[in-house]
């Protein structure tokens, strides 16, 4: 058998443990400067079943884009929010206030809306480019998954956080493994290391519950850079 410093062996443990810590802390600083950022939408959408309920509600998540003395846009995806009336946003500090739907796009999934509140903590879109090199990164959501059914169980409402890697760069999307829960689409999907934004989380993939779908968000930077370049995009 062959013999083994003990001193190896220490150092080997040492460097194990001190890379799991350190990488535990930079995924708590990652989400520590983007919760912040990211926002509950609320929403009365057309009823189901209307000779029973004046409307449905509905819920998503939205980051903070741009901000300052104006107001805030948030950006989130359009499914959210077609045909959806009464918007509304609720900060991470429990504030909340009516939205005004500024712009939204079928055909990219991504829609904005404004709410009148200055100078709100602003989340920076990262850069989607060259992510094939990235496969197996770890990665981050953060949104509001089933907010009613939390709220029903007298749990509360707040940002809720899971984390995977990114499995695949497919044709307009990044595919996550990450369950994309109804509630979190239009949340936030970031390296954890650096709390980078790669992606807006969109959905999950047909009946495999397994896999997330993401907007690169180069996709969204071009939609922003169309319709709020008064805001620096």
């Amino acid at each position: 058998m062959r013999w083994i410093s003990p001193a190896l062996v220490f150092l080997t443990l040492s460097c194990l443990f001190g890379c799991t810590a350190n990488a535990d802390q930079r995924a708590v600083a990652a989400v520590r400067t983007l919760r912040a950022s990211v926002v509950l939408l609320t929403m009365h959408l057309p009823a189901k079943n209307p000779t029973v309920d004046a409307y449905d509600e509905g819920f998503g998540t939205g980051i903070i884009v741009a901000s300052g003395i104006w107001g805030s846009d948030i950006l989130t995806v359009a499914h959210v929010v077609h045909r959806a009336t009464d918007v509304r946003v609720r900060l991470d500090d429990g504030r909340t206030s009516r939205a005004t739907l500024i712009s939204q796009n079928s055909d990219r999934d991504l829609a904005l809306v404004r709410v009148y509140l200055p100078n709100l903590p602003v989340a920076l879109l990262g850069s989607s480019t060259d992510l094939h090199s990235e496969i197996a990164r770890e990665v981050g959501v953060l949104g509001y998954p089933i907010p009613d059914e939390f709220h029903d169980q007298h749990l509360g409402r707040a940002t809720s956080f899971v984390a995977g890697r990114l499995s695949a760069i497919r044709r307009g999307a990044l595919e996550i493994m990450i369950p994309i829960v109804p509630g979190e689409s239009g949340g936030p999907v970031f390296f954890l290391n650096n709390a980078e934004i790669i992606g807006i989380a969109q959905s999950r993939f047909g009946d495999e519950h397994s896999i997330g779908l993401a907007i690169p968000s180069d996709v969204a930077r071009e939609y922003l850079h169309a319709v709020d370049a008064e805001h620096g995009f």
